[in-house]
């Protein structure tokens, strides 16, 4: 069963205007499926190897793009290079060959490596190439109702004309936890609740045994593993890599290349601190999370939805799925947006600020039904802290019913809101 992906008209709208297109994201989140429904038979799409030199590419990387491109079908306008990262020759010809015809929607690109394959292309095809980032299933897309996806841009716009309005919930068609537990994969959707498992387990050990080895020279894969197991613990923790290495026996300079290794394969992103240079007092540290929760619980032998609603890392799992979900909210907004975290030294935090156009929005997760005004105590410490920026008012994310005022400012707003605006 396909399900519609949110960026679809985004991905559209790029095509009329750029010559390449770079779809970038981990594995099994959908890209080749996504491309497959949306270009048809419009497209020509070529599947890499790390192994086989498929078509000679590597050998002779001019002759194998000319002659794919002159095999093109009556009807077919796309090359689609399908994990062009095992193949980086490619990347100055495509340079060639795009300055020779500046066509707009002529390659779609895509990758699951964010290494020195896809900085080349950003550095090679500056102004020729438009990248998008493909993640896991947004909630709206899960509802399948992915025409209502912009709810934090509404936000953004006017939060209280948003709160007036009165948005509604998404029809998910599971509880809080289960979503949590089987996390944002495509396939992970369809699956009976007993086969989530082995699927993680599968993918945890194709990503170590396929892509970690050909990424980076790691000795020791077993402890790679663990060390994959601990970030997923510590997923909405700031960033300490001496924590890290000390628990494991190995480096801070060792696991700080590693976990660059889980950030490269978009199984870990960082929301860096907020930091104005009149206030000192505050850490500078990024928070970690791992990309998909469905990936943590298992990695953490949480066995079912049911273990996970009285489990201590509620919390924290629940902020990793708000945490992706404001990322794949924000990749939907066309004007940039950008996400921070904010902690002071004496204990007031923030989990998330956004910032546009020179204001900000501070934004709290907390894992309960029915938060409280004390729950918007960190983002009032914040305005407190900046009395000089122009500050939002402020949101509450938590799996609540309704729009919950907490103050004059601040509202809880349920996790799986929808906009009534496209």
């Amino acid at each position: 069963m396909y399900i519609q992906r949110s960026l679809t008209n985004k991905l559209k709208y790029f095509i009329k205007y750029f010559p390449a297109i770079a779809i970038t994201g981990a594995r099994q989140v959908g890209k080749s499926t996504w491309l497959k429904e949306v270009l048809g038979q419009e497209a020509m799409t070529v599947v890499f190897d790390p192994i086989v030199d498929l078509g000679n590419a590597r050998q002779d990387p001019e002759l194998f793009l000319r002659s794919r491109k002159a095999s093109l079908k009556p009807g077919q306008k796309f090359i689609i290079l399908d994990e062009i990262q095992y193949v980086p020759q490619l990347i100055p010809v495509l340079k060639r060959m795009i300055d020779e015809d500046r066509a707009p929607g002529q390659y779609i690109l895509t990758g699951s490596q964010q290494w020195e394959v896809m900085k080349s292309l950003a550095d090679s095809l500056a102004g020729r190439v438009a990248f998008l980032d493909l993640e896991g299933f947004n909630l709206s897309e899960i509802a399948q109702e992915p025409a209502q996806t912009r709810w934090l841009d509404a936000w953004m716009r006017n939060p209280e004309e948003f709160v007036r309005e009165g948005h509604a919930r998404l029809a998910l068609r599971q509880s809080v936890f289960e979503t949590l537990w089987r996390g944002f994969l495509p396939e992970v959707q369809f699956l009976p609740i007993d086969l989530c498992s082995p699927f993680f387990a599968g993918y945890l050990r194709t990503y170590i045994e396929r892509d970690v080895r050909q990424l980076a020279d790691v000795n020791d894969l077993e402890i790679f593993g663990r060390f994959v197991r601990l970030c997923t613990a510590l997923s909405g923790q700031e960033v300490n890599y001496s924590q890290l290495g000390r628990d494991l026996g190995i480096t801070p300079q060792t696991s700080r290349r590693w976990l660059q290794i889980l950030k490269s394969t978009f199984q870990w992103f960082e929301v860096d601190a907020f930091s104005q240079n009149s206030l000192k007092k505050i850490s500078s540290k990024p928070k970690g999370y791992i990309s998909d929760t469905g990936f943590l619980c298992f990695s953490q032998a949480i066995s079912s939805p049911d273990a996970l609603s009285g489990h201590p890392l509620l919390g924290s799992i629940f902020e990793t799925a708000v945490a992706a979900e404001l990322r794949k909210q924000i990749v939907l907004m066309n004007s940039p947006v950008h996400l921070y975290h904010w902690r002071s030294h004496s204990g007031a935090e923030v989990d998330f600020i956004l910032e546009r156009d020179g204001q900000y929005f501070p934004i709290e997760v907390k894992a309960k039904s029915n938060p409280s005004k004390r729950d918007a105590a960190g983002i009032e410490s914040f305005r407190l802290a900046y009395p000089h920026l122009k500050i939002s008012n402020g949101m509450v994310i938590s799996p609540s019913q309704e729009i919950i005022p907490l103050s004059q400012r601040d509202w809880a707003i349920s996790w799986d809101m929808r906009s009534n605006r496209p």
